[in-house]
């Protein structure tokens, strides 16, 4: 009969101890459209790589590049945060987890009781358990749960910092390099210009040219000047933010870099599907593991309505004198079981689960705007993918035919038939079209980058 009854209470007590309140987890719905634009759709590519598959050394050709990243992946301080946060979320996990278990220790205690009129002194040394919670409703492994969770989030985060830092180098290194390309075409239109106002100004002292296209040269020239001064700036202020995220100054010793439009990021990334972008990108994952903390914290607070039961336990030796303390039949125990039942807490639990259940909807929204978020970027990457190839080659013809305007226009000048001002128009119109072409050769290698960045990545396991 008392072993029936035995297993019954053993069977319940384990019933008990799988038993968990934490919600039943779905993934939410993805609240973007199952397709891209059909404007902006990509291309098929057979046998592209994904970006999340494709390492960033295999992505950049760029030998100095490679160079910069790798220091940055050693010495930017928003890494090195992102790696600090994961070791401290991976503790806190590891306080959790540690609560499942017993807290064993090794104590020594002297109790001195009145008795009618003498004191009883009890010496006593032994291993203790204090207050170990037997988690029958599940609200310390749901704790834990949802400190796993943040642990693995902010793992995705790292992940989601590394990715940025070395989109973010490269974006740097490429804006320096198309404020060289300025730089050098600045300085060419500056020794062009130079080279025009001696000519107006000889043709001027000869009677041959007015005034009027001598300081029309004039101001041209100081226009150049003013240009190439902001140039200069610039390139400056873009090497101050590149040398920022490499974490510390550039070495003398880094390898030649490639010109802009030899950069060679060329790689074919298949854009693949939308629902793709959730199993992708890092911190689309790292959103979803803090909606799963939320999710385990809910089951915590609602296994605080149920009684929590605790055990505070010792074994060792005991005695009146501290000469038999170790003595034979010295031995003593016990065992002290306590329960705590949830009757009136002014309200304290339900407020803590309505707290949990909010923060829980507020985890869904921002998963939510996450994905819509990283929809648009892609979308976004892609629309003006498909319009840049055919720009730049419209832009070179242009700039084959200013610069040949311009040829002709001082060779007429030159000649007597034509007017001054029908050189600067032609130079200005050449010059314009260098910019134009160096700012788009930037945006097709920066759209390149953005893709990759967009479809996750950036990231490999060390």
């Amino acid at each position: 009969m008392h072993s029936a009854i035995g297993r019954t209470i053993a069977v319940t007590a384990l019933a008990l101890a799988g038993c968990s309140f934490i919600p039943t987890y779905q993934r939410p719905a993805a609240p973007v459209a199952e397709t891209y634009p059909p404007e902006t759709a990509p291309d098929s590519v057979a046998g592209g790589t994904a970006a999340s598959d494709l390492d960033w050394q295999r992505f950049f050709a760029d030998p100095r590049l490679k160079r910069l990243i790798e220091l940055a992946l050693v010495n930017n301080r928003d890494l090195r945060v992102a790696v600090l946060n994961i070791e401290q979320t991976r503790a806190l996990y590891q306080v959790r987890r540690a609560d499942e278990l017993p807290s064993v220790g090794v104590g020594a205690s002297v109790s001195r009781t009145p008795v009618a009129s003498s004191v009883v002194t009890v010496y006593a040394v032994g291993a203790t358990v204090a207050s170990y919670e037997l988690d029958l409703f599940g609200r310390v492994r749901s704790l834990s749960q949802a400190a796993l969770a943040q642990y693995f989030a902010t793992a995705e985060a790292r992940k989601a910092v590394q990715i940025s830092i070395v989109t973010s180098v490269a974006g740097a290194y490429l804006n320096v390099l198309a404020d060289e390309e300025l730089l050098r075409v600045t300085q060419d239109t500056l020794k062009s210009r130079e080279d025009s106002l001696r000519l107006t100004k000889l043709r001027f002292d000869n009677g041959v040219s007015s005034e009027l296209d001598f300081r029309q040269a004039e101001s041209l020239l100081e226009g150049a000047r003013a240009t190439l001064s902001q140039a200069q700036r610039q390139r400056t202020l873009d090497q101050n933010a590149l040398v920022l995220l490499v974490g510390q100054p550039l070495p003398a010793d880094l390898p030649p870099p490639l010109p802009l439009d030899q950069q060679q990021i060329a790689v074919e990334l298949p854009a693949g599907l939308p629902s793709e972008l959730l199993v992708r990108r890092p911190d689309i994952r790292a959103s979803e593991q803090q909606l799963l903390a939320a999710n385990a914290n809910i089951g915590a607070a609602r296994a605080a309505f149920f009684p929590r039961i605790a055990l505070t336990a010792s074994a060792g030796t005991a005695s009146s004198t501290l000469s038999g303390l170790f003595a034979g039949g010295s031995k003593a125990w016990s065992f002290a079981p306590s329960i705590s039942v949830p009757i009136f807490d002014g309200g304290a639990n339900r407020a803590n689960l309505r707290v949990a259940e909010a923060q829980q909807k507020i985890q869904i929204a921002t998963y939510e705007k996450t994905v819509q978020t990283a929809f648009r970027e892609v979308a976004d990457a892609l629309a003006e993918r498909r319009t840049l190839a055919e720009r730049l080659d419209a832009q070179r013809s242009l700039l084959d035919a200013t610069s040949r305007s311009f040829e002709l226009s001082q060779s007429l000048f030159r000649s007597g038939a034509s007017s001054y001002l029908d050189v600067l128009d032609a130079q200005r119109a050449f010059y314009a079209a260098q910019q134009t072409l160096i700012g788009l050769q930037l945006t097709e290698q920066t759209n390149r980058l953005t893709i990759y960045k967009t479809l996750g990545g950036g990231w490999e396991e060390s």
